[in-house]
């Protein structure tokens, strides 16, 4: 058995452990939590018949290590349990609000790269002076001031005070359940539906929320990129390229940034987990109907199966897009076995 192949088996074993730990941590939350599931369901009013005949049917009853198993059944059967709030399926409730999510998410990962690649290469090439300073002070004011503070300063300039922006939501009402869900992306339904005038109100919709978990992840991106490009810069291949007489631009993005791109594969896979569901204020915020704001009603309403559900979900996003990233990362990178 190669190098190579011991290495991708190796890592997917670990996967494997690592999904076993969360779908583990994910039960004991769910029992340690003060709130009691069947009384969340019942209400606190209900009589204690309903309740132990709820609890037995829960099978809140049986001992732990066989709530357990049958906790791995249900997950293996894709059964989150059912939302005591909404009264639907919780995978039915993630496939209804994950799309809102993930379409800031993607369209926040995309500005972050587009703008924090360059920048940090930009800062790097230009060490100590002042173009470098002024990218590391608003990379630094990015990475530190909190999101809510920045998505309520949006609201209160944008839309309150100056009125050139629409309000919370994610469309306004005379276009609410006017789009067939297809792929439960607005902006993509609204295409696929030919109504323009949904899709820019979408659109702009999404701009605040979008460039403030851009800028979010903008930041870390720039300093990450700057420290890569620094090492690079260093080495002595590239001493010996500007030896040779080859032009600034041809060492940077020819010798330079190849050995950086493949380092800011895992950065750009786990920042863009960290949107999926960091996204949580900023939905809360402007009120956007996606995975971070049904999380918040759940725990808010002591519904627990939401909870759980989204957190393992969450959970197993970070770990698959790792995992890809690893992959892609032993594919680019010759010299890792």
């Amino acid at each position: 058995m190669s190098m190579r192949l011991k290495g991708y088996l190796s890592t997917c074993i670990s996967v494997c452990l690592t999904l076993f730990g969360l779908s583990v941590i994910t039960f004991f939350i769910g029992r340690v939590m003060p709130t009691d599931p069947v009384l969340a369901a019942v209400g606190d009013n209900a009589p204690e018949s309903v309740v132990e005949r709820v609890r037995h049917e829960m099978g809140l009853d049986q001992p732990l290590w066989m709530q357990f198993l049958h906790y791995l059944n249900q997950l293996a059967h894709g059964d989150l349990g059912r939302s005591a709030l909404t009264s639907n399926l919780v995978t039915s409730d993630i496939a209804r609000y994950f799309p809102a999510t993930l379409e800031l998410a993607t369209a926040a990962i995309i500005i972050a790269a587009l703008v924090g690649i360059p920048l940090g290469v930009w800062a790097a090439t230009r060490q100590g002076s002042w173009i470098d300073q002024t990218i590391r002070v608003v990379c630094l004011a990015g990475h530190s001031l909190p999101v809510f503070v920045l998505a309520l300063l949006s609201l209160l300039i944008f839309y309150s005070a100056l009125g050139i922006a629409p309000g919370p939501g994610r469309q306004d009402i005379i276009y609410q359940d006017m789009i067939p869900q297809v792929t439960g992306l607005l902006t993509v339904d609204s295409l696929l539906a030919g109504d323009t005038g949904a899709f820019w109100d979408a659109l702009a919709h999404m701009v605040q929320p979008v460039l403030i978990l851009a800028y979010f992840s903008m930041a870390y991106i720039t300093r990450m990129t700057r420290t890569f490009m620094l090492n690079a810069l260093g080495g002595e291949y590239i001493i010996t390229a500007r030896a040779k007489g080859l032009s600034a631009s041809r060492v940077i993005w020819k010798h330079a940034f190849p050995t950086v791109g493949v380092q800011l594969i895992t950065v750009l896979a786990l920042t863009y987990a960290g949107l999926l569901e960091g996204a949580v204020v900023t939905e809360n915020v402007f009120s956007w109907p996606g995975l971070g704001q049904y999380l918040t009603v759940s725990l808010m309403n002591a519904d627990m199966n939401p909870v759980i559900g989204s957190t393992l979900l969450i959970g197993a996003i970070y770990v698959l897009l790792n995992l890809f990233a690893d992959l892609l990362y032993r594919l680019l990178d010759p010299r890792v076995k």
